[in-house]
């Protein structure tokens, strides 16, 4: 093929931890059409941070003979040598998507046992607080909160509970 494509294929916004990204679908698209012939990228985690999602794109791209190539990081994979190199690669790069995502869950949690919101909508029987960092209960619906507990002691079971909510009109508002 001559000359380049003149679309990109980025996909802002969203993580590289899985293939259900709008851009990459396209870009395996246009190279099952036939389109390309070259995949160039700035960094090899930028196409996917998940080993198994790069192994079978690379799959894919050596059956259709796609060439793959990082502006910043040696990315050959015409031999096992540098398939390794890329493994390591990419390993290292699911193992940070991996730590980030358990530093920000682990974040999160330690701010809630503060009792500070962390963002989202609040759960039924509180409000944002004021200077919406923590929740405040909201009577009215904490209320409604210990009834809805007390149904479910009554009838040991979740569907009567929710059939009876339904009957009262009970409903989350916002």
């Amino acid at each position: 093929m001559n000359g380049f494509l003149p679309a990109h294929y980025d996909d802002g916004g969203f993580a590289g931890g899985n293939m259900d990204r709008p851009a990459v679908k396209r870009l395996l698209a246009d190279i099952e059409a036939g389109k390309i012939d070259c995949v160039v990228v700035y960094k090899v985690d930028r196409l996917s941070r998940s080993l198994l999602d790069f192994a079978k794109i690379i799959e894919a791209f050596d059956e259709l003979h796609v060439a793959f190539v990082s502006v910043t990081q040696q990315s050959n994979t015409s031999t096992s040598m540098r398939r390794l190199v890329l493994n390591v690669l990419l390993s290292f790069a699911q193992f940070e998507r991996e730590i980030i995502s358990e530093r920000t869950r682990d974040k999160i949690a330690a701010a809630r046992r503060k009792g500070k919101w962390s963002g989202g909508m609040p759960l039924l029987g509180y409000d944002i607080g004021p200077r919406g960092s923590k929740l405040a209960i909201n009577d009215d619906e904490a209320s409604r909160v210990r009834a809805i507990f007390q149904l479910y002691l009554e009838c040991q079971a979740l569907l009567p509970v929710v059939q009876e909510l339904e009957r009262r009109d009970w409903r989350r508002e916002g």
